[in-house]
C-alpha cells in the first residue's frame, strides 16, 4: 500500500480477504487516494481508528462480529469525525435511513464496477475540497456545492471530458433563470465557455431528463434550442 501526506486515506472494512483486498487495489488506482488499511471485522476497524489516522472509512456492512450500523454508531460515540461510505447490499430503506444519522456520505450497493467505484470516490474528493477551501466558514453556494458533488443526482458518472464542477456551474444558471430559459450561446456567454462547450454539459442534462428542450423559431436560419431547467429546485 502507497503512502502520502497530500492523499486521502482509505479504510477498508470487508469481511471476505478476496474482495477486501479487491477494493484495496480499487482504492490505489484513484487518483489522490491510498489504502491506509484493510481489516474484516468491525472490532479491528474500531482499534485500527483508535491508533492510526484516517480520512475515510469504505465499511461493508455484513461484518462477523457486529453490523456496519454498530460500528458507525460506537465510531461517533467515541468521538471519531472519520467519514464513511457504506458498500454492502444491504438495501433496506431503514437501514439507509439509519447510517444517514451517523454521517455516511456515500451508500454503494454491491456488485459494483470500478467506475462506479472510482465515482463514489471522486465525489467524496470533491465535496472534501470544497470545504477544505473554505477554512474556517462557507457561504452558502459553497456547501450547495459540496453536498451537490456527494449527491451525484446530476446524472451518476460523468462522460470523458466533463467535469462535476463545471456541470454544477451549468446547473446553478440554470436554476437561477426566469422561465424563458436560455440557448447554448447564452449559457456559453454567461459562464466563459465556449457555446459547443456549454450546449454539451445542457445536451448531458436533458439526456438526464433535468432539463427540457425546446426549439426557438425566429429570424433567419435554423431554430435555436431553450434549455429550461426541469429538475428540483437549489437546497438553499
Amino acid at each position: 500500500m502507497n503512502s502520502g501526506e497530500d492523499r486521502i486515506r482509505a479504510l477498508i472494512v470487508e469481511d471476505d480477504p478476496r474482495i477486501a483486498d479487491a477494493h484495496a487495489q480499487y482504492v490505489e488506482r484513484v487518483p489522490g487516494f491510498t489504502a491506509a488499511g484493510v481489516v474484516h471485522r468491525g472490532g479491528e476497524a474500531l482499534d485500527f481508528l483508535d491508533r492510526h489516522p484516517v480520512d475515510l472509512v469504505l465499511l461493508d456492512f455484513y461484518l462477523p462480529d457486529m453490523t456496519g450500523l454498530d460500528v458507525c454508531r460506537t465510531l461517533r460515540a467515541r468521538g471519531h469525525l472519520t467519514d464513511i461510505i457504506a458498500i454492502t447490499s444491504a438495501r433496506d430503506v431503514g437501514t439507509v435511513r439509519s447510517v444517514l444519522v451517523y454521517g455516511v456520505v456515500q451508500y454503494l450497493l454491491k456488485p459494483f464496477s470500478f467506475a462506479a467505484f472510482r465515482d463514489k470516490l471522486e465525489r467524496y474528493a470533491e465535496y472534501r475540497g470544497h470545504l477544505l477551501d473554505r477554512g474556517g466558514t462557507a457561504a452558502q453556494q459553497d456547501l450547495d456545492r459540496a453536498f451537490g458533488a456527494l449527491r451525484g443526482s446530476i446524472g451518476g458518472p460523468l462522460p470523458k471530458g466533463m467535469s462535476n464542477p463545471t456541470l454544477s456551474a451549468v446547473v446553478d444558471l440554470l436554476r437561477g433563470l426566469d422561465p424563458d430559459g436560455i440557448t447554448a450561446a447564452e449559457a456559453g456567454n454567461r459562464l466563459g465557455m465556449a457555446r459547443v462547450t456549454a450546449r454539451r454539459y445542457l445536451e448531458h442534462l436533458a439526456e438526464q431528463a433535468l432539463v427540457e428542450r425546446r426549439p426557438r423559431y425566429g429570424g433567419q436560419g435554423r431554430p435555436e434550442n431553450i434549455y429550461h431547467w426541469n429538475g428540483p429546485p437549489s437546497p438553499d
